[in-house]
């Protein structure tokens, strides 16, 4: 007999998260570790654990995340965005609750690239007259 899961895929910045749900008792494992082991900060726990707070979900299932790339801060928005996607795929109800709070949408900020003649993406060589 086969679990139901549920998959999402989460993105920000340079980091990726592949997100499973399955039934359970609230369990979040990130790269095999705890969340409060892999994060260490609370406010990157919370901001990982947004959707499942929002949506009075956080004992119904276990979570299982693989991230790769990316700082921890774009890691726990990426775990974030594949939380809500995977709930999305577990009862679409949750779509306005979840859209009104911005779980949905992905934040498109990127590190921009540098341009030649420029020191950076923007700063320019210092000035000199002579």
């Amino acid at each position: 007999m086969e679990k139901v899961q549920y998959a999402g895929t989460g993105r920000r910045k340079t980091s990726v998260a592949r997100v499973r749900l399955l039934p359970g008792e609230g369990r979040v494992i990130i790269n095999n570790r705890a969340l409060a082991e892999y994060f260490g900060k609370k406010t990157l726990e919370m901001i990982a654990k947004q959707p499942l707070v929002l949506t009075n979900t956080e004992g119904r299932f276990d979570v299982f995340a693989k991230v790769e790339g990316g700082g921890i801060t774009g890691q726990a928005g990426a775990v974030r965005l594949g939380i809500a996607r995977a709930l999305l795929k577990a009862d679409a109800e949750m779509r306005p609750t979840l859209k009104r709070a911005g779980f949905l949408t992905r934040d498109p900020r990127m590190k921009e690239r540098k341009k030649y003649g420029l020191k950076g993406a923007r700063r320019a060589p210092q000035f000199s007259k002579r």
